[in-house]
């Protein structure tokens, strides 16, 4: 102990972060374990859940969630580990190095430190894709194949990954640039103006997203005229949402998961649906369509297997999702957002002078703003961070909770009960959950908790 303590500063950050990630590693790798064993162990459907979950389904999901929890296993141990040696052999201080050969080769030297962050940020960036890579592959092609998600070749897997790569490239360079020149200008109150930056930075890519950026991946089309269209937009009125747009994404194109969501500002809401969530639209349903009508049976067993939900079951989980806006939920995570947002710059300029933090690190003889950047929001605030993910995780269970309620207010319980189970089912979602892990993990509450929650008298 005596010998820890008479350590320098430097040593004491280094190896304090270290320990840290360690214990947050394990933590989550014992709490993993707990949700493996429910997963092993649960071998029967819960009596409970023998109205909602067939024998079969049940233990298509166990499997499934039993290969995703393995697989996070590894991947988790190894991305630990690959951060670690990192820090240990420098990692940081030597592609900085590298960033500065590159940039120096073009008639650059160190006082053009924006560059070389720059430079810094491509190699990390590709250091980054081309190590995750083969997890990627084996997640998509092994796990997510045999359990009949993937609708990806291996062809358009990789094409994704590199117009990702390129897109992200495209606007984190950018904005890393001026968000660097703005804390260089700034002054003492440089962290005002960053925030301020990075604010309207994430409203405009909030507000962008889904017209320029997410069509460069997936075709977004217009919900067809029809009974879901106008029961939609009579809906969107009923509650005063000034809906503009209604749009249908093929995400059957990547994997048969399904989802909804809706975006926009002010006056301008657009609501997207997956192809995946409407029963009527996804083309999984129409590749399953019988080609003979032999059997009633047989094709009354597959009608029950058809994917996603049928229109009222539509109207009541976008009952649920437009209860989040009616509710301020969106408001409130935008301002907590910022609120955190705003604190950890005001922090990080009380520390950026600190060199006994870069030194840390490996950065002896200069203090890149980058590698502050890097060092304080990544590594220092990795307890706050963790504390603050446990709290937003447990807001937006309280939040599900609410809007379940909303949609339930709207008349639309049993719809949303019956959407729950399907979407679960499609998903291949387990129900059995272990509560420790359920409360540290969840941002949405367990199936049969949402299920209560609905069919009980009493508002939330």
């Amino acid at each position: 102990m005596e010998t820890i303590l008479n350590l320098p500063i430097e040593n004491k950050i280094f190896y304090a972060v270290l320990v840290f990630s360690w214990t947050v590693y394990l933590w989550e790798a014992y709490l993993a374990y707990r949700q493996r064993r429910i997963y092993r162990l649960t071998m029967h459907v819960p009596q409970e859940l023998g109205k909602i979950m067939d024998t079969d389904t049940f233990e298509k999901s166990r499997l499934y969630q039993l290969d995703k929890s393995n697989f996070s296993f590894w991947s988790g141990l190894y991305s630990e580990t690959e951060g670690t040696l990192i820090l240990l052999f420098g990692g940081i201080p030597f592609v900085w190095k590298v960033a500065g050969t590159v940039t120096a080769r073009f008639g650059l030297g160190p006082e053009y430190e924006i560059f070389q962050s720059l430079s810094f940020l491509i190699l990390a960036t590709l250091f980054s894709a081309f190590t995750g890579l083969p997890w990627s592959i084996y997640n998509t092609f092994v796990i997510e194949e045999k359990h009949g998600f993937n609708q990806q070749t291996l062809g358009f897997f990789l094409k994704d990954a590199v117009k990702k790569f390129i897109v992200t490239q495209c606007i984190l360079l950018p904005v890393t640039s001026l968000l660097l020149y703005i804390i260089k200008i700034g002054g003492d109150f440089f962290f005002i103006y960053a925030w301020l930056f990075t604010l309207g930075v994430s409203l405009v890519l909030v507000t962008i997203y889904a017209d320029y950026i997410a069509p460069l991946f997936d075709k977004f089309t217009p919900l067809p005229e029809g009974e879901l269209k106008e029961e939609i937009e009579s809906m969107s009125k009923s509650i005063s949402f000034p809906l503009t747009k209604v749009y249908v994404v093929e995400g059957s194109k990547r994997s048969s998961h399904s989802n909804a969501y809706f975006y926009g500002f002010f006056k301008n809401k657009r609501i997207v649906l997956f192809d995946t969530l409407l029963e009527d639209y996804s083309p999984l349903n129409k590749d399953g369509e019988p080609e003979t009508d032999t059997l009633t049976e047989d094709k009354s067993k597959l009608k029950n297997k058809k994917q996603g939900c049928n229109n009222p079951e539509v109207l009541a989980v976008l009952g649920h999702e437009l209860g989040h806006w009616k509710l301020g939920h969106t408001v409130k995570n935008i301002v907590i957002s910022q609120m955190n947002s705003f604190l950890c710059f005001f922090l990080f300029a009380v520390l950026i002078g600190q060199k006994e933090l870069f030194m840390a690190f490996g950065f002896y003889n200069s203090q890149p703003t980058l590698i502050g950047l890097m060092i304080i929001f990544q590594f220092i605030f990795s307890p706050y961070n963790e504390v603050l993910s446990f709290c937003l995780t447990v807001l937006s269970r309280r939040f599900e909770f609410q809007a379940d309620s909303f949609a339930r207010g709207m008349g639309r319980a049993s719809e949303l009960c019956s959407a729950l189970i399907k979407l679960n089912k499609d998903n291949l979602g387990f129900p059995v959950a272990d509560w420790l892990f359920s409360m540290w993990h969840y941002s949405h509450p367990p199936l049969l908790e949402r299920l209560r929650a609905l069919g009980s008298t009493k508002q939330d």
